[in-house]
């Protein structure tokens, strides 16, 4: 009985203003760029932060490729693995959720404002690393949106200074695919947006850990 009333006094759930909030901001970043990006140029001083990142040595790659791929479909699968072998269920079907809903909302927004990647938007001379296309869409970034997707569904399970790592990498992914020419920076950063919105309402939906005092 002792071990029934502990598992259940674990399994308590919230759901947090901060989360609608988030998911506010997001799509306030996602609209704005959504207007900035709609005539499918990129503005001068896009441009300008786009080159300062990725005409930076090529000394970097080695290190900013990996974490550049941090964003591929699979990831979202393997993090509701891990979740469901540690038994954080809900976690699990959160992340399954955040992927499909990546897949949906992406075309939802590339339906109303494509722009190409940096090698047609920029410019043939710029540098492209690894297995990059100079052409394609690119607006927004899916790896941004799935990364980030994926942060705010993971933070609210991670005790204490835990919870910044899951940001670190987000920051990461982004600045990585604008140092390999896949992004121009705006591309990026409204996918932050649209993963805050997905990362959001997932968890109004589903819930997450009460916080203990």
């Amino acid at each position: 009985m002792a071990q029934t009333e502990r598992v259940g006094a674990q399994d308590q759930w919230s759901r947090r203003r901060s989360d609608g909030v988030a998911a506010g901001a997001g799509l306030i970043v996602l609209v704005a760029g959504m207007l900035i990006a709609r005539d499918r140029t990129v503005p001068d001083a896009e441009e300008s932060l786009f080159h300062a990142i990725n005409d930076l040595p090529g000394a970097l790659y080695p290190a900013l490729w990996p974490v550049a791929q941090l964003g591929v479909l699979v990831v979202g699968p393997i993090v509701a693995v891990v979740a469901a072998i540690v038994r954080r269920y809900r976690l699990a079907v959160a992340a399954l959720l955040a992927t499909v809903l990546k897949l949906v909302l992406e075309r939802l927004v590339k339906s109303f404002v494509t722009r190409e990647r940096p090698g047609t938007s920029v410019g043939r001379d710029i540098e492209t690393r690894g297995d990059v296309h100079l052409d394609g869409a690119s607006f927004v970034s899916g790896h941004a949106v799935l990364v980030t997707t994926l942060a705010g569904i993971i933070t609210p399970y991670l005790p204490g200074r835990w919870k910044t790592a899951p940001w670190i990498v987000v920051a990461l992914v982004a600045f990585a695919r604008v140092y390999v020419g896949a992004h121009n920076p705006l591309d990026v950063v409204c996918g932050v947006g649209l993963g805050l919105v997905i990362a959001g309402g997932l968890n109004l939906a589903l819930g997450v850990p009460k916080q203990r005092n």
